[in-house]
């Protein structure tokens, strides 16, 4: 774009040049006079302040001279100098508050939030009788809270959210000692106990925030207009008012993660200003009503992990074109029957969860009229049938989570128009066919689990485009052919498990560090999660509607970092560079044919299990593996490795890792050679699946002994057979 810069001139006459410099010279003496000097004994105080905090990131430096303007987070009134204003929000500031600062009697707001102070709520802070804005969130602040504070009669707004360790019982005075007070917020803190009833009744309260303590008793009315009501995270019970007094008012109610039971209460509806209500992890439970509809103003409903049943409402919110529900969670119930048409009639729809119920039928064609849906979840349910092709018309869709069904048909091709898609998951379904060359259309793919489905033929070169993929499952399928050389160039995967297919010939020996998760050993120290847990991808998806509609969509993976080749047809020897990944936290190749030695594996630091079982490795037991600590679960049996294993190996802590190998012997208390022995029941350390091994063996021997035995008994029975037989032996 091309710029032009055009010169103005214009003939101005004497009079209206001297108008001109007249007002530039009251405009230069207004911004001489923005220059205030701070009072001297509000100066003293607030240097007092200083003197006994820490302050690394220099924010307070510069407070030097007298000009209140340069002064940051001071605010002083322009003709005393008088300082009505502290606010240091998010300065990186700690230690002790000066009682010095309490000596500014004409402070009207107060704003500590975001530090790092260390101490009780001053009781001098009572005495600052002009504050209206009291903000001391998310510090160390611990304690109780000062009864000095019910002198401050002015107040507005008092905030003390996030301090963990400030509790006790909330103030019996809290809801009478100022008839101006419009917000409190308590929040994220350590308070017990009941809501006092003056707090009820404040009519002044508009913004009320209590969730994320340990507060209980019965859930009670409020009887003022409210317009925002947090009380999630606690351990009300009762059941749920009506809140009549704020059906003109409420914006946002969060009852969530309480002991709120009964059903839910068609009054409800009748908020007509409600934008979100979140009454999930409770006990609610019955059948939603069918006069139980919201209006088009409700933004966000949940109403998840409950025991709610029954037939999904066929309508639960009005819709326009322009406003209406962007995020409905109906998850974790027990309502049945077919997902109702009416759901895809809500036009706004950007997140919309089903999932942990018992629908049956099909999922609706018309899903696809939503073109706003960013995640679709509708797993572990009993849904049949193919997925729809028109869910394509969701061009915006990042997640399509539909695992745990009865769901059958192919992966159609027209998927790829899904090109936004990071999350796919069609686990545990009756799916065949095999993965469309179309899907490498689908670049933003992170997580793709297609694992228990009856998906067959040679891994699709579509896979090399998806590469910002993190997690990649193909387990118990019917995939076959070699492993392609492309396999680790996966740059931030973190998981791929292939197990339980038929994939065959040699595990391509590739550049294994392409993976930052594979090669770095520091990214996953903190994850400790019991093993039980990590064969699967947990991915849990986060969800933020804000004020404009307007969704933020995020999700955590909780997954090791490892492969999984277990239970095919490899062959050949195990790849070195393998067996050097420092971040590899778990690896499976038991069940297949490797042959030759195993690599060292001192080098994989942050190796928690590994199962390399029955195979057909030979040679001596990798060296040392002392340095391993993580090291918790270990399975070399049923192989042919032979030769002698000391204790000063470290394998001491597995003294079952070795059975079926006849050849290899173990260091004894006295220091002989203990014959690694052979167990009954062979087994599968990491799955946990008992193996029929050799007595499946004995049983196949027996059955055929015994078959060939009374066959040939019946045989010999027979009079033609006998002539026959006895003829050929002459």
């Amino acid at each position: 774009m091309e710029h032009k810069w055009v010169s103005v001139f214009c003939h101005c006459n004497p009079l209206n040049f001297r108008a001109l410099l007249l007002i530039f010279f009251v405009l230069l003496c207004s911004n001489l006079s923005q220059s205030v000097d701070l009072y001297p004994d509000d100066k003293a105080s607030v240097l007092l302040f200083r003197s006994c905090l820490q302050d690394p990131s220099q924010s307070l430096s510069s407070w030097v001279g007298s000009d209140c303007t340069n002064w940051t987070g001071i605010t002083c009134e322009n003709q005393t100098g008088r300082v009505v204003s502290v606010n240091l929000t998010n300065m990186n500031l700690s230690g002790q508050i000066h009682p010095n600062l309490c000596k500014l009697p004409f402070l009207e707001h107060l704003v500590l939030s975001g530090n790092n102070f260390t101490c009780t709520i001053p009781l001098c802070f009572g005495t600052l009788r002009s504050l209206k804005t009291l903000h001391l969130g998310y510090n160390r602040f611990y304690g109780t809270v000062p009864d000095t504070l019910m002198r401050l009669w002015q107040l507005k707004e008092l905030v003390l959210n996030g301090n963990k360790d400030l509790g006790g019982l909330i103030p019996w005075w809290v809801g009478n000692f100022s008839a101006q007070l419009e917000k409190l917020d308590i929040g994220f803190n350590s308070f017990h106990g009941e809501i006092p009833e003056s707090l009820l009744y404040l009519k002044s309260l508009k913004y009320l925030d209590l969730g994320n303590n340990n507060l209980s008793g019965t859930l009670s009315d409020f009887h003022q207009s409210l317009v925002f009501l947090n009380l999630g995270s606690n351990q009300f019970s009762g059941t749920l008012p009506c809140f009549f007094a704020c059906v003109q008012s409420l914006r946002v109610l969060n009852l969530a993660n309480n002991s709120v039971m009964g059903g839910m209460p068609t009054c409800m509806a009748s908020l007509q200003a409600l934008k979100h209500l979140n009454l999930s992890f409770n006990h609610l439970s019955y059948e939603l009503s069918p006069r139980l509809v919201f209006s088009e103003k409700l933004l966000v409903l949940d109403l998840s992990n409950n025991d709610l049943s029954g037939h999904l409402p066929s309508k639960i919110a009005e819709t326009t074109e322009k406003s209406g529900l962007v995020l409905l969670d109906l998850s974790h119930n027990r309502f049945s029957g077919e997902i109702p048409l009416k759901i895809t009639e809500l036009k706004s729809l950007q997140a919309l969860f089903l999932s942990n119920n018992l629908l049956v039928g099909e999922i609706p064609a018309r899903i696809g009229n939503l073109t706003y849906l960013q995640v679709i979840d509708l797993s572990h349910n009993l849904l049949s049938g193919s997925i729809p092709l028109n869910i394509v018309g969701c061009f915006q869709l990042l997640a399509l989570i539909l695992n745990n069904n009865n769901l059958s048909g192919e992966i159609q091709p027209e998927l790829d128009a899904l090109d936004s898609l990071k999350i796919l998951d069609i686990s545990n379904n009756k799916i065949s066919g095999e993965i469309p060359l179309t899907l490498a259309g689908c670049k933003s793919l992170e997580i793709v689990d297609f694992s228990s489905n009856n998906l067959s033929g040679t891994l699709s070169d579509a896979i090399t485009k998806w590469s910002n993929l993190r997690y990649l499952s193909l387990a118990q399928n019917e995939f076959s052919g070699n492993l392609p050389s492309w396999l680790f160039t996966f740059q931030v995967i973190r998981k791929m498990d292939f197990s339980g297919n038929k994939f065959s010939g040699f595990i391509p020996d590739g550049n294994f560090n392409m993976s930052i998760n594979f090669k770095n050993g520091e990214l996953d120290k903190m994850q400790r999660e019991p093993f039980g847990t990590m064969h699967n991808a947990d991915t849990k998806v986060f969800i933020i509607v804000t004020g404009s509609t307007e969704l933020s969509f995020s999700y955590v993976l909780s997954s090791v970092v490892g492969i999984d080749f277990s239970n095919n047809v490899l062959d050949g020897e195990i790849p070195v560079g393998l067996f050097g990944l420092r971040g590899l936290q778990y690896l499976n190749l038991s069940h297949n044919f490797l042959q030759g030695r195993v690599p060292d594996l001192e080098k994989m630091w942050s190796l928690r299990a590994l199962d390399i079982s029955h195979n057909s490795l030979s040679g001596h037991i990798p060296g040392n593996i002392s340095s391993l600590q993580d090291l918790t679960l270990l399975d070399l049996s049923y192989n042919c490795f032979s030769g002698f294993v000391t204790k000063k190996q470290g394998y001491w802590r597995f003294p079952g890792a070795f059975a079926g190998n006849p050849d290899l012997c173990l260091e004894s208390s006295d220091g002989g050679c203990d014959p690694a022995s052979l167990p009954v029941v062979p087994g599968n350390a990491l799955e946990g699946e008992e193996d029929e091994g050799s007595i499946s063996v004995w049983v196949f021997c027996l059955s055929a002994f015994l078959s060939f035995y009374f066959g040939g008994l019946a045989l010999f029975c027979s009079p033609r057979a006998r002539n026959y037989i006895l003829q050929t032996k002459a």
